[in-house]
């Protein structure tokens, strides 16, 4: 729970000090979907997780908390979707891949290369979350999954914000279909 840093204000001579209350643990997980169809706002759909550190507790997400996104976005976005994801090794899985090849008739998938988050825009929507994360200073890990939860509130009601994040990446509906 040590907060990033980020550019703050003081008065000349004299730095801020922001204090913070013992060394924490724990981390708050985040996974989400920028969803894009022509004729249609922009979506972000999102999964949020808080580690605490305690025995038998999932650090991150796993296989079934992706699966269980992308079933969700299709209830919501109510039709197939073409999924365009980075090589996380969660998303590798022998039941993801069960999972896909299932579904193949309304979830075609493609692979993004090797290390490229610039061709990812959910990596633009994190960076808008962290972004205004960077002064904060909790004081407990409940605290900062609000500040997430109420800055990915925001973005979903600004449809232009993930127009931006997927326009970005360079990439187009045109490309993948």
């Amino acid at each position: 729970m040590t907060p990033p840093r980020a550019r703050t204000w003081g008065r000349i001579g004299q730095p801020p000090v922001v204090r913070v209350r013992g060394p924490g643990s724990g981390r708050v997980s985040m996974a989400g979907m920028a969803c894009f169809k022509p004729g249609r706002r922009s979506r972000l759909i999102y999964a949020i997780r808080e580690y605490r550190g305690r025995k038998d507790e999932p650090k991150g997400f796993g296989w079934r908390d992706f699966h269980d996104l992308v079933v969700r976005a299709r209830i919501q976005l109510r039709g197939p979707i073409v999924l365009v994801w980075d090589n996380v090794r969660l998303h590798l899985t022998a039941g993801m891949k069960e999972f896909i090849d299932a579904n193949a008739e309304w979830l075609p998938v493609f692979q993004l290369p090797t290390h490229a988050p610039d061709l990812n825009p959910t990596e633009g929507i994190w960076a808008l979350v962290k972004r205004d994360l960077g002064n904060l200073a909790a004081a407990d890990l409940s605290e900062i999954t609000r500040a997430v939860k109420r800055r990915l509130k925001k973005i979903q009601y600004r449809p232009d914000l993930v127009d931006g994040c997927i326009a970005a990446t360079g990439l187009s509906a045109g490309r993948l279909i």
